[in-house]
């Protein structure tokens, strides 16, 4: 019976040990913490989660860089000159396949973060349930002139700003340049350092040369476009897609319209490309990570990328893990000969604590990262969202430019729609059965479009933005 008490007592202190050093794993940075009558302030403890994103405060090369360093930096320097409060800020990175799951749990408990600082796409359906703040408030006309509007509308629900854009990470395609100088496409070869925009004529004519010229060029096995659908993951390129003859998919209203002349003529290209031969065969049953590496592997001429993929991929073949190749940017082209791209907006977001005090320090906080002269060099790390930024940097990052010129194309592909994430859910089905000749492109663009919109109406009767219309 003693033995039994003293391993109870043993085991009753090592779990209360776990959990306080459990509790301690997040990091901090304040002023004056707890010191409230020297300086006449009042403490605002404020916590500030994010995914991993780029590790160190300007560069991964800092001494001890991490995922944190940038948001503990500007916890230092907010602090340090904030005349409101005294505050101190507590940061935990967040693993993005744990997200949901832990802002869920938190929300449930009344305990959500003050603030995350993540990318837009993830974060869109916590405005729909009313869990974050307008930031509208914070954000002035000299930001608005050196972010590009489609990056602005990115971050809007209904007119209200929910994110402050930081950085982002735009969509388009990448090519071997290799197998193009191969099937004689050297005038369609863009600069190293440039975004090369094709017309739908052009795109259709590199298809055609390189389906007919690879095979006796030393790439018999290979395949001119990537093209997948197994599931929700990628769909982004899709998307593009299926807005390349001018269709504009969602309407005023915020439901899809894809279901016309010129959504049916999109649907109808990509089963005509599947059916000549120009895409990997059986896209119904690829995913996006298996399009990626049969491109990498030199099996695809023409894939999709984003810069987060295309540095990746070059530091691969600068270090030897992957077999060098001349690889090359593109836009996503349109019949119009307007150019399609995309992007996913990283930025901070202010999660409702219903205290007054929190979610002031919280905005405030957040306004001050994000428009810093300083710190907004961090954004480098991505690709910077301010045109100033660009400016500094462009001589050291050439791409920067190409993708800031391509920011006036940028389509905003989620249309901030309630329920998008399940939304995804809907497309790769109906692109199933088009492949695989289940149903013709008038059945599937009408399939998912009333799917969808049925979907939309779900979670609109929710959400918080129309529900206050």
């Amino acid at each position: 019976m003693r033995n039994n008490t003293f391993y109870s007592v043993l085991l009753t202190l090592l779990l209360l040990s776990i959990i306080g050093t459990g509790c301690s794993s997040s990091n901090s940075s304040s002023s004056d913490g707890g010191n409230e009558a020297a300086n006449g302030k009042e403490t605002v403890e404020l916590s500030v989660w994010l995914t991993p994103q780029w590790k160190g405060v300007l560069d991964a090369t800092e001494e001890g860089a991490d995922y944190d360093s940038f948001i503990l930096k500007a916890a230092e320097k907010f602090a340090a000159q904030y005349s409101k409060y005294n505050v101190k800020i507590n940061t935990q990175v967040i693993a993005g396949d744990q997200r949901d799951q832990m802002l869920n749990v938190n929300l449930s408990s009344g305990t959500p973060p003050d603030v995350f600082f993540e990318s837009v796409f993830a974060m869109g359906d916590y405005v729909h349930r009313g869990a974050l703040v307008p930031l509208t408030d914070l954000v002035d006309d000299q930001d608005r002139s050196d972010i590009a509007s489609g990056y602005w509308d990115a971050v809007t629900f209904n007119k209200d700003v929910y994110f402050y854009p930081f950085q982002n990470n735009p969509g388009t395609l990448v090519y071997n340049a290799d197998m193009f100088k191969a099937a004689g496409l050297d005038a369609y070869i863009g600069g190293e350092q440039e975004i090369k925009t094709w017309t739908l004529a052009d795109y259709e004519e590199i298809l055609s040369k390189l389906k007919n010229n690879l095979s006796g060029s030393g790439y018999a096995n290979a395949y001119p476009m990537a093209l997948y659908g197994m599931n929700n993951q990628g769909d982004t390129w899709n998307l593009a897609y299926l807005r390349m003859f001018g269709n504009p998919f969602f309407d005023e209203t915020g439901h899809i319209i894809l279901n016309d002349e010129k959504g049916v003529k999109a649907v109808s290209w990509l089963k005509k490309i599947v059916d000549a031969g120009y895409t990997n065969p059986g896209p119904e049953s690829v995913t996006s990570n298996d399009a990626n590496g049969m491109f990498l592997n030199q099996q695809l001429a023409i894939s999709f990328t984003n810069p987060v993929l295309y540095n990746n991929a070059r530091a691969d073949m600068d270090s030897g893990k992957q077999t060098k190749f001349d690889m090359r940017l593109a836009n996503i082209p349109s019949e119009s000969g307007d150019p399609l791209t995309f992007t996913y907006v990283v930025g901070a977001s202010v999660f409702q604590s219903n205290d007054p005090k929190r979610v002031e320090a919280a905005k405030d906080f957040v306004r001050f990262f994000s428009t810093d002269a300083e710190l907004v060099k961090s954004s480098k790390n991505g690709i910077p969202v301010r045109s100033s930024v660009i400016s500094e940097y462009e001589t050291q990052y050439p791409l920067f430019k190409a993708y800031n010129e391509n920011a006036k194309y940028v389509f905003n592909f989620t249309g901030n729609v309630p329920g998008y994430s399940q939304l995804r859910e809907q497309l790769y089905p109906e692109l199933q059965a088009l492949y695989t000749g289940v149903k013709t492109p008038e059945q599937a663009v009408k399939d998912y479009q009333d799917h969808g919109n049925q979907v939309i109406d779900t979670n609109r009767n929710s959400s918080v933005i129309f529900s206050n219309k």
